[in-house]
């Protein structure tokens, strides 16, 4: 990125879960949970998961995103596994795994706070985040951040349609709007076919549905390491 990119003024998106805020891993814990509660001696723990990243991938091209669609996916999971239908006891131990998505707070990626001020001095800031739209709204709600935003999106998919529109709606000029995210298949692969630049910052819990292959000759694509390293470049 040259000189003139950090000095003007740009139009910075955020993506939130796994950007702004761990999220994935609440998932990843429920999952270990899950799996050394089924115990199933013959699929053994990875083709379990492997059985469960099949059928999340079904339902969320179905349901889309979010706690609840995934708690069915623990449901169906058992399903299969047990050949028969969950019982009773079996429903009651998923349903109580809800109570791991209803924490009053979220925890920030480090950095983020403190980076976001002083970014939402020298730029505009947006957040564009996908799924269930009352849960996201719940933890926008509770990190305290959604002030250093001129807009909060709340969408059920990320695809290049979804950046398309969001270039109509908030008449941006692609060539100085940044999609900033840990998902190369939902914020940076598409953001990019929509013809913006993109802040790639991998968080290692990110969900294994959105990992991606970035090409590595792609210049409108800054790769970061770590979310207060924004201030360097911006």
């Amino acid at each position: 990125m040259d000189g003139g990119a950090r000095r003007a003024r740009q139009v910075l998106v955020f993506d939130a879960d796994d950007t702004l805020w761990e999220n994935n891993v609440i998932f990843e814990r429920v999952i270990e949970e899950f799996l050394t509660w089924l115990d199933h001696p013959e699929l053994g723990r990875d083709g379990v998961r492997a059985l469960l990243d099949e059928i999340e991938a079904a339902n969320a091209a179905v349901h889309g995103y979010g706690s609840k669609v995934f708690l069915r996916s623990l449901g169906e999971c058992v399903r299969r596994v047990r050949r028969r239908e969950a019982d009773e006891g079996e429903l009651a131990r998923i349903a109580g795994w809800a109570r791991a998505f209803e924490a009053d707070e979220v925890e920030l990626i480090p950095g983020v706070a403190e980076t976001l001020a002083e970014l939402a001095e020298r730029h505009q800031l947006l957040m564009l985040t996908k799924g269930d739209a009352a849960e996201q709204r719940r933890k926008v709600e509770v990190s305290r951040l959604a002030h250093h935003f001129r807009d909060v999106r709340i969408v059920p998919e990320k695809n290049v349609g979804t950046y398309q529109e969001l270039v109509r709606t908030y008449a941006l000029a692609p060539s100085a709007t940044w999609m900033i995210g840990n998902s190369p298949k939902s914020d940076i692969l598409p953001a990019r076919e929509a013809g913006l630049n993109a802040v790639f910052i991998p968080n290692d819990n990110t969900w294994v549905l959105e990992h991606g292959v970035l090409d590595p000759a792609d210049e409108k694509v800054l790769r970061l390491e770590r979310f207060a390293e924004l201030l360097r470049h911006f």
